[in-house]
């Protein structure tokens, strides 16, 4: 199967934007090659501006750009987006909810050998604590370039959260739509509903082929869009399966099984597992090795949901 970065299609979609919208600019804080807005910077170079290792001060740019009628694409690690830049990504562009897209890298444990400094697992939970920030995670190529056009057509502020790993394309059909604040099922399944967002969908996949072999069927839920979390295909599906299971590249604390956990306390309490970081922070080495560790690949999936159910 075809494998890509989404940091990858972050840069080719800004490019093919770019020709579409003049009034589209990106910000970069010294690392485009990495966050891969130098292909921006290639074909437009007015129209790029590299703040330098100023994450706080390109959040600022961004938001006086988009006063002016520019839509503003700032784009750093997810460490110094959400982390390093709070202060003015909540002041500065949430609290007049300027039109600003906060185009996020290297997200996730999968950043690999940079290690925990730069492993932001804690990004969705900062994020969404913002009114009115849209906040999309998507699992790979297609559905990333959709998403970044979705943000340069939407009015407000949004946190796309893209990873460095090359992950599969899974998306690549015919009858695939991309809609912000709705999920889709990419696999259906009566026994429990499983729910995945980013380079865990394609684990997530895997997983339920082998519980399904065990005689577990899993229903498959893509849930791209982390705020505002798609409330009705969440509370059905619990409703169909009875059990609720949360996969992310992220701690569970914030995220998106807190995000399902809330709703479900809400509106149709139901048992819930989540999967993701467990309260700590990660450590260097190699990608894939990084996830078999934590339990986020498939196989860990499916051990953690076993022995779960077992349990039930």
């Amino acid at each position: 199967m075809r494998k890509i970065a989404t940091r990858d299609s972050y840069g080719n979609a800004l490019v093919a934007l770019g020709r579409e919208h003049e009034n589209l600019v990106v910000l970069d804080a010294d690392l485009a090659a990495a966050t891969k807005t130098g292909m921006f910077k290639k074909v437009f170079p007015d129209r790029h501006i590299d703040c330098g290792i100023a994450e706080s001060n390109m959040m600022g740019i961004a938001a006086g750009l988009a006063t002016t009628g520019k839509v503003p694409f700032a784009s750093t690690f997810a460490m110094f987006a959400a982390g390093r830049a709070f202060e003015q990504v909540r002041n500065s562009i949430g609290y007049p909810h300027l039109n600003v897209k906060i185009g996020a890298t290297h997200a996730g444990i999968s950043v690999g050998e940079d290690g925990a400094s730069h492993q932001c697992n804690e990004d969705i939970a900062l994020m969404r604590t913002i009114p009115g920030m849209t906040i999309v995670v998507p699992a790979d190529d297609i559905e990333a370039r959709e998403a970044v056009r979705a943000a340069y057509e939407t009015d407000g502020p949004f946190y796309l959260r893209f990873g460095r790993l090359a992950v599969p394309v899974i998306n690549d059909r015919p009858d695939y739509h991309f809609e912000l604040g709705k999920g889709s099922v990419v696999r259906e399944g009566t026994d429990l509903a499983l729910i995945a967002c980013g380079l865990e969908l394609g684990e997530a996949l895997q997983a339920a082929a082998r519980l399904e072999e065990d005689g577990i069927s899993a229903r498959v839920i893509n849930m791209h869009t982390i705020k505002p979390l798609d409330r009705d295909l969440l509370i059905r599906s619990a409703a169909d399966c009875g059990r609720v299971v949360t996969v992310e590249e992220h701690s569970i604390i914030g995220g998106l099984g807190s995000a399902v956990a809330e709703t479900l306390a809400e509106e149709y309490p139901a048992k819930l597992l989540r999967i993701g970081i467990r309260d700590r922070f990660g450590e260097s080495g190699p990608a894939a090795e990084l996830l078999h560790k934590y339990q986020l690949d498939a196989e860990g999936i499916y051990r953690q949901i076993r022995a779960w159910v077992s349990e039930l």
